[in-house]
């Protein structure tokens, strides 16, 4: 059995926070399995993050003058005789679905962390390596087999948003990370996600993240069509700093720009092109609404019909049946054929997730210039917020509390920053500048994306198919309370399911 950290090594190897194993813009999938792009009527039902490659790609370039940090990763932990703590050779995989084999170190900060890296394997005498060992649809399901029969491997599993994760939690295959004094959760990069606050039951914590989170759902507009209603591209950017870039804004330049240019009784440039499924989560949690909420004790609530929640609903339903390209659509278009209308310049705005814009994504091939600006909040909101979706990382219930020590002591040190240098290092922001977006986009809207947001709990409850039940007939001309009454009942039942 272990022995016990000191006071002092305790604190310093938590101090840290970096981006490590996630890249941004991964490809997005969503229910249904599909690999490469959200598939046809997607909701933003935390739909998890696939990194096309590691946080390596790309991380954000240290700033030439470095705040004095105490931090040093390189300070040996020791047990209570004094000697390095020591893991005796394990071999630990962390599980998840697209991982290969590492590529060679590519810039300073991928050097930097491959000798930290290396250091603490040889200090602590363990080996650890990120390897795909699911794919995206089979993984709840893998780790709820493996953690009910258990095995002699080192496994830390890295999962996604499913019923089946939170079943696992309440059966006891998911181990208590609250118990291991080896994670702090108050440290800078668990605060930076709050992921460990949505997979929380009481005192008891059963998947972490490590970092920043990926920006989400934003607002794209094509740049020359603004120009050519008159409006100045920048005045967006402006808004979004001064926060006075509001639902009535946006609706605002939506009517300005939507045009019929030849009168011939055919709108020529539409206001706006979505999935209208990201839109309708985004516009309410702009407005300080959600689906599901999580109250002071714990218990799951039901919130579709809160104030806040409705008021989004409503206006969405308005914005879908007045400026939606969606009646544009031609006879049999594939669900996705939003992307096309944006590319063709047939609409000025596109609400779409962040990734959109990253080097191999659709906007790729996108001619005219694009900005991108957060959601624009809602009435009811004092600030924009971003919903954050990210992997959680747990350790199977059926291992002993030393196993589960070890692993966890592992992969926080594995998780942690190479060097003071690097501490606040955000990835998301370099591998953004390889993509379509402008310098504004990365600095401001980006930048915001990854501090200003919130976790979202509806993910959490079993049965619950935000798409299929609800999300999917908020359309143009939607009655929303009609919507609302035939999942009223089911979704109550589901949350008070969920909190026995």
């Amino acid at each position: 059995m272990r022995k016990s950290l000191t006071t002092k090594t305790t604190a310093a190897i938590m101090a840290a926070a970096t981006l490590v194993s996630m890249t941004a813009c991964g490809n997005q999938t969503a229910d249904g399995g599909a690999t490469t792009e959200t598939p046809a009527d997607t909701t933003a039902e935390a739909p998890a993050e696939t990194p096309a490659a590691e946080a390596s790609a790309a991380e954000e370039a240290p700033a030439e003058e470095v705040a004095e940090s105490d931090y040093d990763p390189y300070k040996v932990i020791t047990d209570d005789a004094g000697n390095p703590i020591d893991l005796g050779g394990m071999e630990i995989i962390i599980r998840d679905w697209w991982s290969g084999d590492p590529a060679e170190p590519a810039n300073e900060y991928e050097e930097a962390r491959q000798e930290y890296r290396d250091f603490i394997q040889e200090t602590y005498n363990f080996t650890i390596k990120e390897q795909a060992m699911s794919d995206w649809g089979s993984t709840p399901a893998d780790f709820v087999d493996y953690a009910t029969t258990g095995g002699d491997e080192n496994y830390i599993f890295t999962l996604r948003d499913d019923p089946a994760i939170t079943s696992a939690m309440s059966n006891g295959l998911m181990y208590d990370l609250a118990t291991l004094d080896c994670l702090d959760f108050s440290a800078p990069k668990f605060q930076r996600n709050k992921l460990h606050e949505q997979y929380s039951k009481g005192n008891s914590i059963y998947a972490m993240f490590a970092g920043y989170s990926e920006a989400r759902t934003g607002v794209y507009f094509n740049k020359r069509l603004l120009t050519d209603a008159g409006i100045d591209p920048e005045s967006i950017y402006d808004m979004q700093a001064d926060g006075t870039w509001t639902w009535d804004k946006f609706e605002e330049l939506m009517s300005k720009v939507q045009q019929d240019k030849d009168n011939d009784g055919t709108i020529d440039v539409y206001g706006l092109t979505l999935n209208e499924g990201n839109m309708t989560t985004a516009a309410i949690f702009s407005n300080n609404g959600s689906y599901i909420g999580k109250d002071a004790s714990g218990k799951y609530t039901y919130n579709l019909e809160s104030p806040e929640t409705l008021e989004a609903l409503e206006w969405t339903v308005k914005i879908f049946s007045t400026y939606d390209a969606e009646v544009a659509n031609p006879e049999g278009a594939e669900w996705d054929y939003y992307k096309e209308q944006f590319l063709n310049g047939q609409a000025a705005f596109m609400v779409e997730d962040e990734y959109a814009g990253c080097p191999g994504n659709f906007l790729e091939d996108m001619q005219d210039e694009v900005g991108f600006v957060m959601f624009p909040k809602g009435p009811k909101a004092t600030d924009y917020v971003n919903v954050w979706s990210n992997n959680p990382v747990a350790i199977p219930g059926c291992y002993d509390a030393d196993k589960a020590w070890k692993l966890a002591f592992a992969w926080n040190l594995w998780t942690n920053a190479p060097s003071a240098e690097y501490e606040d290092y955000n990835g998301y922001l370099s591998t953004a500048r390889n993509g379509i977006f402008d310098e504004r986009a990365v600095d401001e809207t980006i930048q915001m994306m990854t501090e200003k947001g919130t976790i979202a709990f509806h993910g959490m409850i079993p049965n619950l198919s935000l798409g299929s039940d609800f999300v999917w007939n908020i359309g143009p001309n939607s009655v929303v309370s009609e919507q609302v009454e035939a999942i009223r009942d089911t979704w109550k039942s589901y949350v008070d399911e969920a909190n026995k």
